[in-house]
């Protein structure tokens, strides 16, 4: 794994199912949730539904509580940082907290970062965190978008996918340049009258994105200014005065701490935390007499913003489309920018339409050029990829298997087949066993088959490291003995490259783990905090031998967990 680690870091749950609350700690690398049948080892995906933004259920919270409360902390990358950022949110030392309470009246609340956001935003945002896979999971390899993407990830074709969309943009502003051109060349002297007008209001304003904010907020300040200058100045008395200074006596305070603090080290931790705050009140101080004594009233700038503020709102409702007024005004700024390409088009009349067609016909030629190499650069990935993930599957039990990434490809010769991603629509198909045709891999795989031939993709597609958290249910289903054992060296060869959880119950999937994990039930039917542990060494050969016989205290069973153990890390080298 990268020295970096991305991933789910902790998990908390409280009232949701049977569990009455666990503290779960994740690592990097493979971890392995074990448990008896029913204590609550599958919560932890409905917990993580939830925390992503999934849908409420109000009949998960714990019988007898009024809600659930569900929290993930996420080692995030720094796309994602920025995001939650503009959203609001803060990260701790790069790591995101999304919280979750659900009522047992079904009112659903999210917070993001600590600030209340919604369902749809936060999965928007985190949606490249997790892939979760399970019968009910979300199955993304099933979208052609994401599909798409993980082509093209694995056969390394960004840099010529960047090339062709920068000439699709190309070869489409100009179509439409001259669409718009040939519409307007009939009414050519009006159209040129309305853009030489628009162009002269357009210099003599002179506008700029961040006018609206700029100036709304610079007219606040100017005609609140009498207030803003009683707020900072009654402020600055009380807390800076010469008969009762909150800053004097904190230094009093401080005086007095420091004189003792040599005879307690708690005392003196406290003085130091006192130094620190008379700091932070001192620079606060003398920001506020900075912003006081600049806080002076100007009647002529308030006139010209007023002036400027009324001449931007006139042009905005005179050329302006739509309901948005920023929305709108940013458009304006756009098409102001374009104008003298646009009247010099206007003007240059039919020759000057056959000469961007032309144009058109040479961007078109190099448009076509450029699709056909992606298009033939992802049907040779393609066919690499799915025997790959072929050969993958034999060995999770699933000799007669086939997995196919198929690449439809439009007719490179019509203009209309182009779009942003090329020339090619890209689904996967699966075919069960031997001669059975290719069908849609989410319609026709079941639910064991399905998280077995996700396994595999996500294996081979490792090294491009699509998410950094993994997790997987019933990824073991209908397999067992060696089969199960391939399961589990699998899940630890994507562990080397992103995080991966898995819920299982079989003992050759969990003997791969670099954090074993085990959910236990109570006497009473409830999982509590101490009912959710990682196991240590001795610990793992009595959970192991409980998964193999269902008898823990066996010595036959226990020698037998010893012994997996022994291969796995003779697997692993050590």
């Amino acid at each position: 794994m990268s020295e970096e680690f991305l991933g789910l870091e902790e998990l908390s749950i409280r009232n949701l199912g049977v569990i009455e609350s666990a503290q779960i700690a994740l690592s990097p690398g493979l971890n392995v949730l074990t448990g008896e049948t029913g204590a609550g080892k599958t919560m932890v995906l409905t917990a993580l539904g939830l925390i992503l933004g999934g849908k409420s259920d109000a009949d998960r919270v714990r019988t007898g509580e009024d809600r659930l409360m569900v929290a993930g902390l996420f080692a995030v990358p720094s796309g994602i940082v920025e995001m939650v950022e503009e959203e609001g949110g803060t990260i701790d030392e790069g790591s995101l907290l999304i919280t979750r309470t659900l009522t047992r009246d079904g009112k659903s609340r999210i917070t993001l970062g600590g600030v209340p956001s919604t369902n749809s935003r936060v999965f928007d945002i985190t949606n490249n965190l997790v892939e979760i896979h399970a019968q009910s999971g979300n199955l993304r390899l099933s979208k052609p978008q994401f599909v798409r993407a993980a082509l093209d990830r694995y056969g390394k074709l960004d840099e010529q996918l960047d090339a062709y969309v920068q000439q699709y943009e190309l070869f489409r502003e100009l179509h439409k340049r001259i669409t718009e051109l040939q519409r307007d060349e009939a009414n050519r002297e009006e159209e040129v009258a309305k853009l030489k007008e628009f162009e002269k209001v357009f210099l003599a304003l002179d506008p700029k994105p961040e006018d609206l904010h700029d100036i709304e907020s610079e007219l606040s300040r100017l005609e609140n200014v009498n207030e803003l200058q009683e707020a900072a100045a009654t402020a600055l008395t009380l807390l800076d005065n010469d008969e009762a200074s909150v800053s004097s006596l904190l230094a009093s305070a401080q005086r007095a701490l420091h004189a003792a603090s040599g005879k307690d080290e708690k005392l003196e931790e406290i003085a130091n935390r006192f130094s620190d705050e008379i700091f932070a009140l001192n620079d606060s101080l003398s920001a506020l007499q900075r912003y006081l004594a600049r806080l002076d009233a100007d009647p002529a700038k308030l006139d010209y913003l007023q002036s400027r503020k009324a001449a931007i709102n006139s042009f905005i409702k005179k050329y302006g489309e739509g309901t948005e007024k920023e929305i709108a005004f940013l458009q304006l700024i756009e098409r102001g920018r374009n104008t003298a390409e646009r009247l010099a088009d206007l003007q240059g009349g039919s020759g000057r339409i056959e000469e961007l067609k032309t144009q058109l016909a040479t961007e078109f030629a190099t448009l076509k050029e450029l699709g056909s190499s992606l298009s033939s650069a992802r049907q040779n990935s393609a066919e690499e990829l799915s025997e790959r993930i072929t050969t993958e599957l034999a060995a999770l039990s699933m000799p007669h298997a086939r997995v196919a990434f198929i690449v439809n490809t439009s007719n490179p010769d019509d203009p209309k087949s182009f779009a942003s991603h090329g020339l090619d629509e890209i689904s996967i198909g699966f075919a069960s066993h031997t001669g059975s045709e290719l069908l849609p891999l989410g319609k026709t795989a079941s639910g064991g088959e399905l998280s077995r031939v996700m396994l595999a993709i996500e294996v081979v597609l490792a090294a491009s490291a699509l998410v950094p958290t993994y997790i997987f249910d019933e990824v073991d289903a209908g397999v067992g003995g060696k089969s199960a054992m391939e399961v589990g060296r699998r899940l630890w060869k994507l562990a080397q490259q992103a995080q991966v959880i898995v819920v299982t119950h079989l003992p050759q999937v969990a003997v791969w783990a670099d954090n074993h994990l085990v959910v236990r039930k109570s006497e009473s039917g409830s999982v509590s905090n101490t009912d959710v542990s990682h196991l240590g060494p001795s610990e793992r050969i009595v959970e192991i031998a409980r998964m193999l016989s269902g008898q823990e205290e066996s010595a036959t069973a226990q020698e037998h967990a010893q012994e997996l153990l022994d291969l796995v890390a003779a697997a692993r080298g050590g």
